[in-house]
């Protein structure tokens, strides 16, 4: 059985406050589990309603793409052994 997506307790890690300058401290809690450090890059994402920002690492992106080009390279070789035994 697949265990249940965290809630929105689960997955709240604080509020914050946006400064003149537009800054928000990102909380403690948060940075401990994206285990950020100073100096880290993060992409912000704005929600399509507008209503909402998300922040994502820079080295988790990177990542993913090699994981998606080493996922392509398997699927393709597939492909290419599937069309020599034709």
């Amino acid at each position: 059985m697949l265990d249940e997506p965290p809630g929105l307790e689960q997955l709240f890690v604080g509020s914050v406050t946006v400064g003149e300058r537009g800054q928000v401290v990102i909380p403690a809690q948060a940075r401990e589990q994206m285990a950020l450090a100073p100096g880290d890059k993060l992409l912000a994402f704005m929600h399509p309603t507008g209503q909402m920002v998300s922040l994502c690492k820079v080295t988790m992106l990177e990542n993913l793409a090699q994981s998606l080009s080493r996922m392509q390279a398997v699927a393709n070789a597939e492909a290419d052994d599937d069309d020599s035994e034709q």
